[in-house]
């Protein structure tokens, strides 16, 4: 099992404008210090979305390119083909940069659908899709994870994620059941599972084959339930510490890491700890957070 980093953990994120974003040379050298082997690609455009002028900043860096979120509002069949279109055209990059093994992170355009982002952390059955909704959206995952394959050569993980239409376990299993298992594969989040009500132990139980792609993110119960009893939203949930450091939160993640060796898991494990601004050292938190995971022998 290889550590990564991601630009989120810098504040690189979609909730931010990008005027207020980490410099890329800050995030890259501060990651590369802290013990980090690879990042994902983050925001587009925060690295450069020329290879060869990417490549040679993570050359410098010695950092490998290991993913790239794409987000897709995939229950809406029209923006298919833009999204299949898209990933290709991130996928490309990947496979020029970080080479066959990086993947792409297919996700549900999330925040844009005010009652999922309203109610994140405390969806109900009655506020997710419809079964031929599922089929769309599915139509849609397993479209562009397909052409991704066709035109590049490379693989799509799914990422359940907060404020998205798939943010449960039913949820999970709903897109899991309806796409093929050698075409799509999944994203195990382990903090965005945790606040969506789900376990991520059980789930890497229940897919384990398809985890081709980790994410390492805690969450802190006070702050889960505070959100969930107040109402917050998902921005609020965030602003909040919701994804706070690893090990100080509810992430049995000595049972992650046990379960993955178990199934000789080879991927990567990306650390994210969403960071705003006033938030502390992006800097420190990573380091503890690399610190946290040698303790636990990875």
């Amino acid at each position: 099992m290889r550590v990564a980093n991601a630009p989120c953990s810098w504040g690189v994120l979609e909730l931010l404008p990008s005027a207020s974003w980490t410099p890329c040379a800050q995030v890259m050298r501060e990651m590369a210090a802290s013990g980090y082997a690879g990042t994902e690609l983050g925001e587009w455009g925060f690295l450069p979305t020329d290879a060869a002028r990417s490549a040679e900043i993570l050359v410098t860096h010695s950092l490998a390119l290991v993913g790239a979120f794409v987000p897709v509002a995939l229950a809406d069949p029209a923006s298919h083909a833009r999204g299949a279109a898209r990933a290709v055209e991130i996928a490309r990059l990947l496979a020029e940069v970080g080479g066959p093994d990086a993947v792409v992170v297919l996700s549900d355009d999330n925040g844009r659908v005010p009652e999922r982002t309203r109610h994140a952390g405390r969806i109900s059955p009655a506020q997710s899709l419809t079964p031929r909704a599922w089929d769309v959206f599915a139509d849609g995952a397993q479209t562009i994870a397909r052409a991704v394959c066709d035109e590049v050569g490379a693989r799509t993980v799914f990422h359940p994620h907060c404020a998205g239409y798939v943010e449960t376990p039913d949820e999970i299993d709903a897109l899991m059941s309806r796409t093929d298992p050698s075409m799509l594969g999944l994203c195990l989040d382990t903090g965005h599972l945790t606040y969506g009500g789900g376990d991520p132990l059980a789930i890497l139980h229940r897919y384990g084959s398809r985890v081709w792609h980790v994410h390492f993110k805690d969450c802190d119960p006070l702050v889960a339930e505070r959100a969930r009893r107040e109402g917050a939203d998902y921005s609020t949930a965030v602003g909040s510490g919701v994804f706070c450091e690893l090990g100080r939160g509810s992430v049995d993640f000595p049972g992650i890491v046990a379960a993955l060796a178990a199934r000789a898991y080879d991927g990567w494990i990306v650390v994210e700890q969403d960071i705003l601004p006033g938030q502390g050292s992006a800097a420190r938190s990573a380091e503890r957070n690399r610190e946290y995971l040698r303790a636990l022998g990875v």
